[in-house]
């Protein structure tokens, strides 16, 4: 067993695609119509058959009530495995990214949080 997809809630998903493709990086790898939505992935340009991201839309209200409590308690919805914690912050502040948490060492990592404009927190992490 292995994980293939996975998601995270999103208000927009023109607005999220914009965001985790042009600012974070990542790569279009699925984009097909589902009812009133798509079935929209990404994907990290270094493992393009690796998992997928759907930016998966939060039109449920169960979705849309835990994305809002758990943005409101400062619970990352997702982690992202970075090289180079201090340059990556650096890059994505440069493109108005808002960290809610600056670079900490945790002991085995290097942790950061980032808002992704479409209702999440997302964890950056370096191992050491």
């Amino acid at each position: 067993m292995k994980i293939n997809i996975t998601s995270v809630p999103v208000a927009d998903q023109d607005d999220a695609l914009r965001f985790y493709t042009e600012v974070l990086g990542f790569v279009k790898k699925m984009d097909l119509p589902a009812g009133n939505y798509r079935w929209l992935t990404v994907v990290s340009p270094e493992e393009p058959d690796a998992t997928q991201l759907v930016l998966e839309p939060n039109a449920h209200p169960a979705t849309q009530a835990y994305q809002a409590a758990i943005h409101a308690d400062g619970i990352p919805v997702a982690a992202f495995q970075v090289s180079g914690m201090d340059s990556e912050v650096e890059r994505l502040s440069d493109l108005g990214v808002k960290f809610t948490s600056q670079p900490a060492d945790v002991g085995t990592a290097v942790i950061a949080v980032f808002d992704d404009t479409c209702g999440n927190l997302i964890q950056l992490y370096e191992e050491k």
